[in-house]
């Protein structure tokens, strides 16, 4: 019988640590713990290299690690707790006062609020640039202070595809860094890494985790100089993922491949049928033949995700909340990736911009769910119903 150590309070903190696993199961263990206790004095200096404090992450967060490095066709991956952490992390760890950053102009707005108000301030320079500029223009025309290209690819709000390899290709010839928010791609349809992109960047909040109910992001690399780097950003700005994020995380990612397939197929069933509404101006799905962009996306992407946009023929402000308040299917909500359909208004969104096409009208922007795209469809003609009957 083991000896027993101590008095009873001893005993108590020492009981029930484990330490062997009960049995495999499917997934990996969720371990809680900010101490990591170390096998000897030895182990404690040097350790920079030596998992020796929980927010380094556990077995929950380097299983979701290694299952994004297979995703991404990656050498590293580094966690982030959200989506736009994901976005700053990376240029923090990348730029110094006195670089210039080229950001593209449909870039996401937390995106533009963070060059615009933190980059700025530490004596870094923001010029955006029209999305659909060529990419020898855009990187030939680069001044020598250019540190980084930032790309989105479609852009969140109206689509516009950019050729994300070419810009990749010209700009590795000038020692430029290019990082791709591949959100959209999810790391499944769209591989930038493959393309030549330095950084790959995704919210993994939207289609990875997948529920709409965890927040995390990803950067992943295939450079060893650039993953020290990334991962020494983590580190020192003090950055963790909790292992019940992770695993949520994880298991989101085991059903993406299908959640995808139905989402995108959906998606494309009502980005046809809105195309040939008279209420319709235009339609921003680059999966859809004779869209904007279509070549380029059949060309670079294995399929579409449920994300686009549609512009209503010319109307009020009015007009357009008739037709959203309409909806009973679509949730208005700004997020989106999840299993549910949902809608908003993209207008004002847009002024931000430095460059303003014609959309042809207020741009609506849909993001398509699980549900049966016949009564997603339905929903969407008694909104476009009452948006005519507010339109005159």
């Amino acid at each position: 019988m083991p000896r027993k150590i101590g008095r009873e309070e001893t005993r108590l903190i020492r009981a029930g640590q484990g330490g062997t696993l009960a049995a495999k199961t499917v997934g990996p263990p969720i371990q809680k713990g900010s101490t990591v206790l170390l096998p000897d004095a030895a182990s404690l200096y040097p350790n920079d290299d030596r998992l020796t404090y929980g927010r380094q992450g556990l077995s929950a967060q380097f299983a979701l690690q290694e299952a994004l490095v297979e995703l991404e066709h990656a050498k590293a991956v580094s966690l982030y707790p959200s989506g736009i952490a994901a976005l700053t992390g990376p240029l923090l760890a990348v730029l110094k006062a006195g670089d210039e950053v080229l950001v593209t102009d449909a870039i996401y707005k937390p995106t533009r609020r963070f060059c615009d108000h933190v980059l700025r301030r530490f004596g870094m320079t923001v010029r955006y640039f029209d999305p659909h500029q060529p990419p020898e223009t855009l990187v030939g025309e680069a001044s020598e202070a250019v540190r980084l290209i930032l790309m989105e690819s479609p852009g969140s709000l109206s689509f516009e595809m950019q050729d994300v390899g070419r810009v990749a290709e010209l700009a590795r010839a000038r020692g430029i860094l290019t990082v791709a928010d591949n959100t959209w791609g999810a790391g499944y349809l769209h591989r930038p890494l493959d393309h030549g992109v330095d950084i790959s960047v995704q919210a993994l909040t939207k289609y990875v985790a997948g529920h709409s109910d965890v927040f995390m992001g990803s950067a992943a690399v295939n450079s060893p100089r650039l993953a020290r780097l990334l991962q020494d950003g983590v580190h020192n700005l003090g950055w963790a993922v909790s292992g019940d994020e992770a695993y949520q995380v994880l298991r989101g990612l085991r059903t993406l491949p299908t959640r995808l397939a139905r989402q995108g197929e959906n998606g494309l069933a009502v980005a046809a049928w809105l195309r040939d509404r008279p209420e319709v101006a235009r339609v921003f799905h680059p999966g859809l033949p004779g869209a904007p962009d279509h070549e380029v996306w059949r060309r670079d992407y294995t399929g579409a995700c449920g994300l686009f946009a549609f512009s209503l023929r010319p109307g009020p402000e009015a007009a357009v909340n008739a037709f959203l308040d309409e909806l009973a299917l679509f949730g208005l909500g700004f997020s989106w990736g999840g299993f549910e359909s949902l809608a908003i208004s993209c207008d004002s969104q847009l002024k931000a911009r430095r460059f303003h096409p014609d959309y042809g009208g207020p741009l609506i922007r849909l993001h398509i769910g699980l549900e049966a795209p016949e009564d997603l469809i339905a929903d969407l003609e008694r909104g476009l119903a009452a948006y005519a009957a507010h339109n005159g």
